[in-house]
């Protein structure tokens, strides 16, 4: 299956927190959207790697992506070397996304910034035919996605494109919900963390409006992005 968007996180929940609005808008258009995970989150403090992977599941239910796959690198411990990139490489030829979505280029978790170079090195590398990659048995031919776009994650990064998502906000937050154990388990005996907060989950929509704000409407999402974005003619930035 070939992908219009594959939207790439270190932990399950990331993508969801992040710009599961662009994606459940351009879905509604009829768009091809998988996810991937980098990690199943199992150093998280809340929750568990199998209860992370029965909420993922939910949440990708919620959206409606094509797929969701996990490559289990070790939640804390992955590196940008050449056996980590060259499992991304694998999924990106077999999906060959358009669009890449992926961590924000620098956060309070360690594995986001990672996770931001890991995925921006492989999507270059993916496009060179000397790189050979087997899946399935199958040699894999070059392939590199057109785009490979930033998402902002706890830190407030100053975007380079903001998507508006107005009408999409109550199914990403739907998404978000399905991480119970991590947002909203209140009956949980376990630890208090800084995104277990009442605090951090308005956080969430109150960026949303903000950002929504800026642009004149009501919730939107930003990005950071690689290169100029370009656009055929003044009159198609609203």
């Amino acid at each position: 299956m070939k992908l219009d968007i594959l939207a790439i996180g270190s932990h399950p929940d990331d993508v969801e927190l992040s710009c599961s609005g662009t994606l459940a808008k351009e879905i509604d258009r009829g768009k091809k959207v998988g996810i991937l995970d980098l990690t199943r989150g199992e150093l998280g403090t809340r929750g568990t790697a199998e209860t992370r992977d029965k909420e993922a599941a939910e949440a990708a239910r919620i959206l409606g992506v094509k797929i969701r796959h996990n490559l289990e690198f070790s939640d804390g411990f992955f590196e940008n070397n050449v056996s980590h990139q060259l499992e991304i490489i694998k999924i990106l030829r077999k999906y060959r996304p358009e669009i890449v979505l992926c961590n924000a280029i620098n956060d309070r978790h360690i594995d986001h910034g990672k996770g931001s170079k890991l995925v921006s090195d492989a999507c270059f590398l993916s496009g060179l035919r000397k790189i050979e990659t087997i899946c399935e048995k199958n040699n894999q031919s070059a392939w590199r996605p057109k785009h490979v776009y930033h998402y902002i994650q706890w830190k407030n990064l100053t975007p380079d494109i903001v998507v508006d998502i107005s009408g999409y906000m109550d199914k990403k937050m739907d998404s978000v919900r399905a991480y119970k154990t991590q947002f909203f388990d209140n009956e949980s005996k376990e630890p208090v963390t800084p995104i277990s907060s009442d605090n951090f989950f308005d956080s969430i929509t109150y960026r949303a409006r903000d950002l929504g704000r800026l642009i004149g409407t009501e919730h939107a999402e930003g990005f950071t992005v690689e290169r100029y974005p370009a656009v055929d003619s003044i009159f198609d930035l609203i």
